[in-house]
């Protein structure tokens, strides 16, 4: 396989749940500002996707966005991909003309779910609106006051309106009241801060909770006590150590008993993450992109040879404030912690804040991302899917039960 790194980004829908992913791609084989490049890179994209990685794996039941070039598009690329489980999304660098039209129509006619990319209303796209489905409008390109006149130069079509870059709550609350359905961006990611917002009495219980179980020298007993005096809680653990995640020798006798058989670090990590998911009113899209960013962490580190017990904490407590909607100092303060996490956290300092730091920018997709460490970029992307594995298999279900 070609080093590549390969990542996606959520689309999510009116009430910021997971509506789909668009995938990235960069390889070291392939300039995407040269024509030829990037289109080789979305047919190796689709190769990766498909062949390599598993669409399912990458994108589970939603569709994936992915994007074509005019040679793509003349060659008929997206025949090669199902059309239940991808939207063709038509690059606004796309030469439109009377072929484009011609082999996009056909795309259509065939099922196919088409999205035009960073749409500008130029006269040479107008034909494509009487049968495209979805409109990605770049909020940055422009005011505001221009994404509204384009919304409203849409509306007699019948069209779906994804506004991307969005990078506020404010901008996504007005987009969203201006008629747009779909949404991309990190605004969902960050906190929604209130001025003079205090923590409710449950919230300030479970940041309690989490001060308890990250001491250093926290017991089993203490711990056991803590899940013991939560009936949903201590349900999940049963639960969840009756899965066949795990091999048990001989039937639990009591939660302490659980506690020792899930071990110190795995019962600290369980209840991190339940706690988290009771502090959220969040959608669980934004608790799924602070926990993959914290198994990506400790994955990273185990593959750098680092201790990697903290890594998994530092990655999580770096999303609580897009969780909690506070200031992320603010919380921290709260918590036991040493001096070594807080630096790594707020300030991406020492070993494990250059890898949290690592992983931001890899979920973001910033310019400059290679590789990390002298880790090659194929393992790298490798890392970034058993991250998004461990979700699926382990932690979804976890929250869902």
């Amino acid at each position: 396989m070609t080093d590549f790194l390969i990542g996606r980004q959520q689309i999510l829908d009116r009430q910021l749940n997971t509506f789909a992913y668009e995938i990235l791609f960069r390889g070291t084989d392939f300039d995407l500002n040269l024509k030829d490049g990037a289109a080789n890179a979305t047919k190796q994209v689709i190769s990766d996707t498909l062949l390599e990685i598993g669409l399912n794996e990458l994108v589970g039941p939603h569709k994936a966005f992915i994007n074509f070039t005019t040679q793509n598009i003349l060659d008929k690329v997206p025949l090669h991909l199902p059309k239940d489980r991808i939207v063709v999304e038509v690059l606004e660098s796309v030469v439109v003309d009377a072929e484009i039209v011609a082999n996009l129509k056909e795309l259509s006619q065939l099922g196919y779910t088409l999205a035009l990319d960073d749409f500008v209303l130029a006269p040479e796209w107008l034909p494509l609106l009487e049968f495209a489905d979805i409109i990605k409008i770049d909020v940055m390109a422009g005011t505001l006051d221009a994404t509204r006149k384009l919304i409203d130069q849409l509306r007699p079509y019948k069209l779906t309106l994804l506004a991307e870059k969005v990078e506020t709550h404010d901008q996504f609350q007005t987009l969203r009241d201006w008629g747009c359905e779909l949404f991309q961006g990190f605004f969902f990611s960050k906190p929604n801060l209130v001025e003079g917002k205090r923590l409710g009495v449950s919230q300030s219980a479970a940041l309690q909770l989490l001060a308890t179980v990250n001491k250093p020298d926290v017991s089993f007993a203490e711990i056991s006590g803590i899940v013991s005096q939560d009936v949903s809680m201590s349900f999940k653990l049963l639960h969840y150590l009756n899965s066949a995640f795990f091999a048990l020798p001989r039937k639990i006798e009591s939660i302490q008993h659980a506690v020792v058989c899930l071990g110190l670090v795995e019962i600290k990590r369980w209840i991190n993450i339940l706690t988290l998911s009771a502090l959220s009113d969040k959608p669980s899209s934004v608790l799924q992109n602070v926990l993959i960013r914290a198994k990506m962490c400790e994955l990273l580190a185990r593959e750098a040879n680092d201790e990697s017990e903290h890594y998994f904490l530092i990655g999580m407590l770096s999303g609580l404030d897009s969780l909690m909607d506070s200031p992320l100092p603010k919380l921290l303060e709260q918590l036991p912690l040493t001096q070594e996490v807080n630096d790594a956290v707020l300030h991406h300092r020492g070993p494990a804040g250059e890898t949290l730091k690592f992983c931001v920018a890899y979920e973001r997709w910033e310019p400059g991302l290679s590789t990390y460490r002298n880790i090659a970029p194929e393992r790298i992307a490798n890392i970034y899917l058993e991250s998004i594995d461990w979700w699926a298999t382990h932690i979804s279900p976890l929250l869902a039960g």
